[in-house]
This record gives C-alpha cells, sequence and structure tokens, in this order.
C-alpha cells in the first residue's frame, strides 16, 4: 500500500516514526524504572524522575489517528476488516487504558516519593516496571500484528 499517494506516504511515515519513538520512550521509562528497582542512589533517582507530567508517553495516542487515516484513505490491503486492523485497534484500547490508568500514576508517585524523601522504595520500582512490561508487551503484540498482516 506505500506510494499509492503523496499523502498517504507521510501519514504512513508519521506513523512508523510515532511508533518508534513510542517504543523508545517506553524502554527509556522502562530503564529508569530498573534503576530504582535496583536502588540507585538519589542523584540518579531524581535525575531519571522529575516531577513533572510525561508528555513524550503518549505519543502513543497519535497511532490510532495515523492508522485510522491510512486506513480510511487506503485501498482494501488496509481497509477496517482486515483482522491485523482490529488486532491493532484492540492493543491501543488496552495500552492506552494501561498507560493513563497504571502507568503514568505509578510513575507520577515514584516521583513524587523522590521529591519528598529523597529515594523511592524497590519496590515502587519493581510495580512501575511491571506496569511498563504490560505496556511493552501490548505495543509489541500490535507492532508484530502490523508487521505480519496475517
Amino acid at each position: 500500500m506505500i506510494a499509492t499517494s503523496v499523502t498517504y506516504d507521510v501519514i504512513f511515515v508519521v506513523h512508523i516514526a510515532a511508533a518508534v519513538a513510542t517504543i523508545a520512550v517506553y524502554v527509556t521509562m522502562r530503564y529508569a524504572a530498573l534503576s530504582v528497582a535496583r536502588g540507585a542512589d538519589a542523584a540518579t533517582q531524581a535525575l531519571r524522575f522529575p516531577e513533572r507530567l510525561n508528555w513524550a508517553a503518549r505519543l502513543l495516542h497519535v497511532l490510532p489517528v495515523t492508522g485510522l487515516v491510512m486506513s480510511l484513505s487506503g485501498g482494501s490491503d488496509v481497509s477496517l476488516a482486515r483482522p491485523w486492523i482490529g488486532v491493532g485497534l484492540f492493543c491501543y484500547v488496552a495500552a492506552a487504558g494501561h498507560l493513563e490508568a497504571r502507568t503514568l500514576p505509578q510513575e507520577r508517585a515514584v516521583a513524587a516519593t523522590i521529591a519528598h524523601d529523597g529515594v523511592a522504595s524497590p519496590e515502587s520500582g519493581r510495580h512501575l516496571l511491571r506496569s511498563l512490561d504490560t505496556l511493552l508487551a501490548l505495543v509489541g503484540i500490535a507492532l508484530l500484528s502490523m508487521v505480519i498482516q496475517f
């Protein structure tokens, strides 16, 4: 379906760039959570968990917009009737819900603890790590379904 029109190709590139950036952000967040779980010092924790909103983690929300634009403007190869589109949408809804309901609140709690107490407990780092693993698994399933296109 690539190279059908310039507009489609631009949306496709934005979609792929957003997916790669989303994965990079979540891997970076996982690395930060792992450092807390392993008992990193106060300076390291403060550097990795500033007390502010994490807008980069919300790049995930670009994916369904660009995906739906491609699906609605593309041919039958990328129609909404394709099962891999449904898998991608399901994974997005699950990942977005998990991100907003679990991961980001846990990240804010860890950052607030670090700002108040200097360090967060390894247990809170492990909780955030598990949440990020779930998020990465959902994104990974969507990525595989997009690549395989069963």
